[in-house]
Parts: structure tokens; sequence; C-alpha cells
């Protein structure tokens, strides 16, 4: 019997030639990552245990990105402290300040996850890097200080799911659509600490963006990780950012599935999470006059230079309506720098958004857009739970670049279409 390219990966790096689903095994690892919420913990852990170095400071990446720049004192002193750390153990990949991005578009964008990597993180989304063909997943702060101090970790080997996709594309449906399609489908216990693998010729079609905007949300079906193969585009995007030799791992052809989804991309249209799960998903032709307060493009999901461009084609000679607060979020400094070079934030800015540094702040309700009782957002963030970006008694709809900025223009959830 075969095994997944998630079974290959972990195999290797517990120096075993196969693993079975349910296992538990100590696998090395490739990076451990941690923000600056998540962080404080690890460290706090790793002066406990009595830890004199970590295990390798190119493998451990400290990024400053939710309430950064500084909003109040215990995000200052959290900062400082993982600023000290940093500079007491040599940690090489810190970042903060200028340098810094959203964590889950600046690691791969930086080159330091690579196809067949083991990657943990503090922070549930770390599943984002399955987009290159890594084995990643997110921890506990304290499983964390582990990982950084031994260079390993224990988990059990998931059972995989393999979800192939066929068909074309309809015009404006990106991976966040899939995605949203698919834990609407399943529920968001569906895949719960499964191995969500995409294969098929309209995955092949999809960008490196909307591939990791896929991976980000596995974690939203309760996968363990999301992962993809490596193709010609996974290649060309490492081309000029890898540092370090890779593998590259793929499924057997008698790999073991516990289920396996075909999908029609072409019956895909573009969906909306609805309060207060994911899962709550309804095409947005069905949410029609719903009104908004607030749009949010941007966060680890979506705020690469795809969702970016998608808002400038919709935005371009436009106006936000009344009343209505649009916050754009390029994810990393590169991204923001692009967007500026094309133009982008002039369109911006001429239809009346704000355009804020990189940051996590609005997605989990810490800063730079806070919503008050009452007020109802859409947002290209991965979460809609109960208080998720503000006041308990707020609501959030999750969709694609194209229909939160054509929401923000019309004042109501809508499509891209009736404002163009």
């Amino acid at each position: 019997m075969g095994m997944t390219i998630t079974e290959k990966i972990l195999a290797y790096h517990s120096d075993r030639d196969v693993v079975e689903p349910g296992e538990i095994i100590e696998a090395r690892i490739d990076l451990a990552l941690a923000n600056d919420i998540t962080a404080p913990l690890s460290l706090e852990e790793f002066e406990k245990v009595g830890a004199k170095k970590v295990f390798d400071t190119e493998k451990v990446a400290f990024v400053l990105d939710h309430f950064t720049p500084n909003k109040d004192i215990l995000s200052a002193h959290n900062c400082k402290k993982i600023r000290e750390f940093s500079k007491k153990y040599g940690i090489k990949n810190f970042f903060e300040g200028g340098r810094c991005g959203i964590e889950h578009a600046l690691i791969p964008e930086e080159g330091l996850v690579l196809p067949g990597d083991v990657v943990i993180g503090a922070d549930s989304h770390t599943c984002t890097y399955g987009a290159l063909g890594a084995f990643a997943t997110g921890m506990g702060s304290t499983d964390i200080t582990y990982g950084m101090v031994t260079g390993k970790i224990w988990l059990k080997v998931p059972e995989s799911i393999k979800f192939v996709c066929y068909g074309k594309w309809q015009r404006w449906v990106t991976g966040k659509d899939l995605i949203l399609h698919i834990i609407g489908m399943i529920g968001v216990d569906g895949a719960l600490y499964g191995a969500m693998e995409f294969d098929g010729e309209a995955i092949s079609d999809l960008s490196m963006d909307s591939r990791f905007t896929v991976a980000n949300m596995a974690i939203e079906a309760g996968g363990k990780n999301g992962i993809f193969k490596v193709d010609e585009k996974t290649l060309e995007y490492i081309k000029g950012r890898s540092k370090r030799p890779y593998r590259v791992f793929e499924s057997d052809p008698d790999g073991r599935y516990k289920e396996a989804y075909e999908i029609d991309a072409s019956k895909i249209g573009l969906n909306v999470a609805c309060p207060s799960l994911p899962s709550n998903v309804k095409p947005v032709e069905a949410l029609k006059g719903v009104e908004i307060d607030q749009a949010v493009i941007g966060s680890c999901t979506n705020g690469r230079m795809e969702d970016l461009e998608i808002a400038a084609r919709i935005l371009k000679g436009k106006k936000v309506a009344d009343g209505v607060r649009c916050i754009i979020i390029p994810a990393t400094p590169k991204i923001y720098r692009e967007a500026l070079t094309r133009g982008f934030f002039e369109i911006f800015l001429d239809a009346g958004c704000i355009i804020s540094p990189p940051t996590c702040g609005p997605c989990l309700g810490g800063h730079m857009g806070v919503l008050a009782k009452g007020e109802k957002a859409i947002a290209t963030t991965n979460r809609n739970f109960i208080g998720r970006m503000g006041h308990p008694e707020s609501e959030v709809y999750l969709s694609g670049a194209s229909v939160a900025a054509a929401s923000a223009i019309k004042g109501t959830i809508s499509h891209p279409e009736e404002v163009l």
C-alpha cells in the first residue's frame, strides 16, 4: 500500500520508511515560528525548562504582526520581550517594523518554507504553507517551545482526505470561493485532524495566491494541514527565494484516503460565509440587500497581489458608499510596494479607502478596524465567530476580494457585476 504526500513527508522527517495514520511519531522540523501574541508564552516556557539555546538560529522565526505597530502598553511589552530574546539567542529571522508583514504571507515570500518541509507555528493558520507542498500545522505555544529547543515535535499522523477539482473556473471566482464551498459542504469539523489534499486540473489552474488561501483555511474545516502537490507554478514561486536544498514528495497512486471528493469547479460561484461560522456558506446572490458598515480586504488569507489587483479593478473610478469604511491591508512590505508602484493606492485613495500597513489587526478584533455593537462587516479574513472582529453583537461575513470591494461600493453585500 502506498503513502500520501503528507505521510511521505512525515516518514522522511522521522527517519522511517513508512508511517500510518494514527501513529504517534517524533519528526524533525524545518521551521518553528510564533508571533507577537503567541511567542511570549513560548519564551516563558523556554526559561522554565532551563534551555540555553535554540536548536538552530536560522530555523526559528518571530513575526510581530498582530498588534503592531504597538497598539497599547501590553503589546509593546510583548514585542520588547521577543526582541530581547531574539538578540540574546541570535535569532536570524526576526521581523518587525518596516521588515514585517503578515506572517503567513511573509514567511513563504522570504523563502523560509520550501517543498517537503515540516513547519510548526504558534498560530492556527500555519497550514497556509501546504500550498508549497510542505507539511505545516499550528500548535500551542508550549509545543513550539519544545520544537525551538529540540528541533523536533511529536504528533499523530493524520488520515488524508482528497479533494479532486475539475472543470473551468467562472469569472471572479478564486481559491477563497473554493475553500468556502468545501467548508460549507463538509462542515467546520468535516476534516477533523485530517490532511486535506487538493488535486485535479482545476487546482493546477489556480494561482499560487489562491492556493495559499485554500491551504490557509484548511483549519476552518478542522484539518490538521492542507497540502498541494508541487508543480511548475510552485517551482516558479520558490525560484529565487529558496536559500537551501529541498525535497519534493508526491502521493502514490495507491495512497490511502479516508474520503475522496470530486468537485466541479465550473459550478462554484462567488460564496459568502454568513455569521457566525465559516461553514454557513451562501451564494452572494442570496444576500442581496444585507447592509454593511465595514469592508476589510487583507489578512493572511487574502492580502496578496491577486486580491489587491481584483479590488483595484472593481474600485477603479468608483467611490466607497457613504457610511462604509473600506480598509485595504497589503500583507507584506513587498506587496505594499508593488501595489503602490502599480498605481493601486491611487485607485484606493480616490475611492475613499483606508490603506493600512501590514497587520492582522482587524481580523481578530485587535485594532485597525474593530467593530462596534450592531455593526456588520464583510471581510476577506478567515473567521467569523461571534465577537471575532469586535463586539459580540457585531457580525462578520467572509468573502473573496471581488465581493468585498463591490460591497464597499454598494453599501450592501453585492456581486462585482453589479458595480461594473
